[in-house]
């Protein structure tokens, strides 16, 4: 920051500079398209199993409201887990990111992913995010996305 206040636009020279992170390629900060397909691979996923256990129909609309609130649970805990003991998720895997840690927060990686995890299924707090992309959630939480 100079005398007028400002952030240096050299800080920001692209997402994920100041985390040491590379500009392109494996390390670096995946866009927000990618991301949102990992998401939604995710949601099928649960979505598909909450059918699956269930024995709902999948084909009838009625159905599918009927599942909302439990696939929201798979979903919340289909991350915590994966997201605590590998640092991705089969939908992340699937298009190459992974979560990685940033030292900002002084918590257990499980705790961090529960936060994390929590904020996610809000919604809004994933939507809203900073110059590095990195969403409420992720800040939350201490983490940034990064790709394989």
């Amino acid at each position: 920051m100079g005398d007028t206040g400002r952030v240096d636009d050299a800080e920001f020279a692209y997402r994920g500079n100041r985390w040491g992170m590379p500009e392109e390629g494996p390390g670096s900060v995946p866009g927000v398209g990618r991301r949102l397909v990992a998401v939604l691979l995710d949601w099928l996923l649960c979505l598909a199993a909450t059918f699956l256990v269930t024995g709902a129909d999948p084909a009838d609309p009625a159905a599918a409201g009927a599942v909302a609130e439990p696939t929201l649970g798979v979903f919340a805990a289909y991350n915590v887990v994966l997201l605590s003991l590998i640092g991705t998720t089969v939908g992340k895997r699937l298009v190459g990111i992974g979560l990685a840690s940033t030292g900002e927060r002084p918590v257990p990686w499980a705790v961090a992913m529960l936060i994390r995890t929590v904020l996610l299924c809000l919604v809004v707090p994933a939507v809203v995010y900073d110059r590095d992309q990195r969403g409420l959630h992720d800040r939350a939480a201490g983490t940034i996305s990064r790709r394989f």
